[in-house]
């Protein structure tokens, strides 16, 4: 059985070589490993020692911390990964943000501008069609 805590590590690894548009390959180059055990590491099938957790940070450009971010102690003592389930595990959604930060400053505000008032006008809709009810 998998641990929460090396799943959410993992996955926070794949999210930002994904962002950073880096093969499996390129991040195993960059720390000295092969491939093939990145995949265990962001599949959280090995967990990653302290010593390879700070080299995959300086390959990845995070501190060690962003691996953390998302856990939650649990009340029996174990880690809660509250990012697990939801929009991140998605591909599309990882396309997206790493277009987006592909955008200059000027493109990429407008861009939010636009989502927002977009996600706005469907909520509005979406209130308005309780209000029918």
């Amino acid at each position: 059985m998998k641990n929460p805590v090396d799943l959410h590590i993992g996955q926070r690894g794949r999210h930002r070589r994904w962002l950073l548009g880096m093969t499996q390959q390129q991040l195993a180059q960059a720390v000295g490993i092969r491939f093939q055990q990145i995949q265990k590491y962001e599949s959280g099938a090995n967990r990653i020692s302290a010593s390879r957790l700070w080299d995959l940070a300086r390959a990845l450009d995070m501190p060690v911390s962003f691996f953390f971010e998302g856990l939650v102690p649990a009340k029996d003592g174990e880690a809660l990964d509250m990012a697990g389930d939801g929009v991140m595990q998605n591909k599309e959604t990882m396309d997206l943000i790493r277009a987006y930060y592909g955008l200059e400053e000027g493109p990429r505000r407008r861009l939010l501008e636009l989502a927002k008032a977009l996600s706005g006008s469907v909520a509005e809709q979406k209130g308005e069609a309780r209000a029918e009810l």
